[in-house]
Formats: structure tokens, C-alpha cells, sequence
């Protein structure tokens, strides 16, 4: 898939709020600072499509883009950022969970996890929820320029191991990606494209 056009659309924290048009959304969503707004930015081909900021915790709203004109880029905010206060995350918590179990639209969220540290148990605990919800996810490491091939695989093997240890019968499809490079762009919206090609001819309400 080549991506011609990305437009902002809306900004919000209501749900109800989102756009109204029945077009295969994709959101993505991760631990504060894990590189999120640079992802979206190479995969879109914009350098300011997100707002990248050297401050974590910066994306506070569900933010759609228009994509092609036939599918939405959803940046969700971040989870676990510490110096957030209690009332603001637990406000964030509220709608990104009003999102995902509400949100009609949603076809598959991409979790990001920093490739650079081990096996981080808010990660986990995360995808836990996503699982037990029933939420079509899919792993997105960043990063991956940071470290050396022998470090990911280790890394990836450990995620496998703790995904294991909390009874995942496999581990969810990942992509491996750096911004930087441009590493694994091409697969990531392939794989979005087969998703939207099976959505569009086997749901009706798209």
C-alpha cells in the first residue's frame, strides 16, 4: 500500500465525538515516549502528521487521520507515563477504554513496545486487557535501530516467554520497525491493506 494522502481530521476525548463515518479504523497506542508519533510520521510519509515531542505523555486526545480516504490512523494517548497526574490518567483510562469497547469501527489497534528494554510487565498487562476483551491487536516493536539483531530476538523471545507464562496460547502477530530506517513500513501497511481488503468484502456496514 503507498499512502497518497493523510489529513487531520478531529481531535477529542469523546467517543461519541469520533468521526461518524463507517471506515476501517486502526489505532495505535503504547507506553508514553516509545516513539508512537514517529512511527505514524514515517508511515504516512508526513514529518508532521503526529506532533512528536521530546515530552512524554504529550498525545492526551484520540486523534484521527484520514487515510487514502478510506480508512483511519487512530493515535491514541500513552499508558504509564509516571508524572501524569492520577486524575489525568485515570480521565485518559475512561476513554481509551470507552474506545476500544465501544468503537464500532475498530478493526485492529497496534500496540507499541520499545524494543530496547526487556520484557516490561505494564506491556504485558496491557495486552492482557486487550485479550481478555476480545480487542484484535497487533505487537508494533520500535526502535529497532537502537539495538543490535541478537538483543531483539532476545528481547522478542522474552516477551514470548512472559505472554506464555500468563496462558497466550501463541503470541500475537508483531512487525519490527524503526522510524529512523524506515524498517518495516512495507509490511505494516501491507498488512493493513490485506485487513481493509477483507473488511471491505466481507462486512456490509463498510
Amino acid at each position: 500500500m503507498k499512502i497518497n494522502t493523510a489529513e487531520f481530521v478531529i481531535s477529542n476525548s469523546d467517543v461519541s465525538k469520533c468521526p461518524k463515518d463507517f471506515l476501517p479504523e486502526y489505532a495505535f497506542i503504547g507506553r508514553s515516549n516509545v516513539g508512537k508519533s514517529s512511527l505514524i510520521n514515517m508511515l504516512t510519509n508526513h514529518k508532521k502528521l503526529a506532533k512528536t515531542s521530546g515530552r512524554p505523555g504529550k498525545t492526551q486526545l484520540i486523534n484521527h487521520f484520514l487515510i487514502n480516504n478510506n480508512w483511519f490512523l487512530v493515535d491514541l494517548p500513552g499508558y504509564g507515563y509516571a508524572k501524569v497526574s492520577k486524575k489525568t490518567k485515570s480521565i485518559f483510562q475512561e476513554f481509551i477504554t470507552d474506545y476500544f469497547e465501544t468503537r464500532e469501527q475498530l478493526v485492529c489497534a497496534f500496540v507499541l513496545i520499545d524494543i530496547r528494554h526487556e520484557a516490561q510487565t505494564i506491556d504485558i498487562e496491557f495486552m492482557s486487557y486487550m485479550g481478555e476483551s476480545e480487542i484484535p491487536f497487533c505487537i508494533v516493536f520500535t526502535k529497532a535501530d537502537k539495538i543490535s539483531k541478537v538483543k531483539i530476538d532476545s528481547h522478542i523471545a522474552a516477551y514470548k516467554k512472559k505472554m506464555f507464562a500468563n496462558n497466550w496460547a501463541e503470541m500475537p502477530h508483531y512487525f519490527v520497525t524503526s522510524a529512523t530506517e524506515s524498517t518495516g513500513k512495507e509490511e505494516l501497511l501491507s498488512y493493513i491493506d490485506e485487513v481493509n481488503q477483507e473488511v471491505f468484502k466481507n462486512n456490509s456496514q463498510f
